[in-house]
């Protein structure tokens, strides 16, 4: 027999090899996500058992929490780990927002999907700010917890389990930043905290929410308006790209709050302040001239719904982020209404609607 008879004889056997041979990743491959983990109290541990609510926040590494998952969460994605931070939800600035964002974008670039842990104080802002800026369409998924890490009966596990399993599932390609919590999914626009303690906490008050995880089931019954330009790459991205902005010539935008009898005050330091916007979360007739001194100056002022409800679900803190936004690339207050139209309040063009891509 020659040797190149021997060899052709030998190539199933030598493939078989092989494969045998191979890590289990390569024969059967899963999603890579990645966790861009930055605190809260998911990460947080309590002083007993059963301290619901006694803990500090932000305690353990985003490695140590991904091992607890082991090894179940391996046959969902193949997980990597970026810890930003490791603090409440309330620490975090602007600026921090701005690194946050370029933190996600650099995780895409070699992920499928990424999802990020914060802490539930604010969580409605990180969603809505990387909603408005991160530029890929892949899925970016936040969770936290309302119990922390360490006591019985705690949601972390569970929330950070399934945040990665929908994130690994793609289904939200397309959809900008959604929120995981409590086996729910919540558009970041929309979504926001109703409770303090209960872990059915974020709703989605006037649309509801987008669909549930269910065990590995991914369960999607509706998506943001932002889906249907899925195909249009330019088009789906929002005018926000940091990388045509320094972090240093952020605007600074502020809310000031409504209610009987409110003096003009705080508009007035603001505007003295420097601030570039001020939303109004509700009117006061004491508000008219210190208003209209500011927008002699230049100030932008958006008027808004006070708390949570607001007009079209944009409640004044997500309102102040598009603000603020919107003043970081342009000063023409006619186009500031345009993308508050836009990305403020989207809707659906069911006149012509476009076809998408997403699964």
């Amino acid at each position: 027999m020659t040797r190149l008879h021997w060899a052709i004889r030998m190539l199933p056997a030598l493939a078989l090899i092989l494969f045998l041979a191979a890590p289990a990743n390569a024969q059967e491959q899963v999603p890579r996500v990645t966790i861009v983990a930055t605190g809260g109290t998911i990460a947080g541990t309590s002083e007993t058992r059963t301290s619901f609510q006694s803990y500090r926040a932000g305690q353990l590494p985003i490695e140590e929490m991904l091992a607890d998952l082991q090894p179940e969460i391996g046959e969902v994605a193949d997980v990597s780990t970026v810890q930003f931070d490791n603090r409440g939800s309330g620490g975090y600035e602007v600026a921090d927002y701005y690194d946050l964002t370029f933190a996600v974008e650099e995780a895409l670039e070699t992920a499928d999907a990424v999802v990020v842990t914060v802490g539930t104080t604010t969580m409605e802002e990180f969603a809505y700010w990387l909603d408005l800026t991160v530029q890929s369409p892949k899925p970016v998924v936040l969770t936290g917890a309302m119990r922390p890490w360490t006591v019985i009966g705690t949601d972390a596990h569970a929330n950070l389990f399934n945040a990665i399993t929908l994130a690994a599932s793609g289904r939200t390609t397309c959809f900008g930043t959604v929120i995981l919590m409590n086996d729910e999914i919540h558009a970041a626009k929309e979504a926001w905290k109703s409770d303090d303690y209960r872990m059915n906490t974020f709703i989605s008050r006037l649309q509801g929410t987008l669909g549930y995880v269910d065990e590995r089931d991914v369960r999607v019954f509706r998506a943001p308006p932002r889906i249907q330009r899925c195909d249009d790459p330019a088009q789906w991205r929002t005018p926000f790209d940091l990388s045509r902005v320094a972090k240093e010539e952020l605007p600074r935008a502020e809310i000031v709050v409504g209610y009987q009898g409110a003096g003009p005050e705080a508009i007035t330091a603001f505007h003295e302040a420097g601030v570039e916007g001020i939303v109004l979360a509700g009117g006061s007739p004491y508000f008219r001239e210190a208003r209209e001194a500011a927008e002699a100056d230049g100030v932008i002022f958006r008027t808004q719904s006070r708390f949570r409800s607001g007009r079209d679900n944009l409640m004044p803190q997500k309102t102040r982020l598009l603000l603020l936004l919107s003043l970081a690339f342009t000063d023409d207050p006619d186009q500031v209404d345009e993308w508050f139209a836009l990305y403020g309040a989207p809707e659906f063009d069911l006149a012509d609607p476009p076809l998408t891509s997403n699964p």
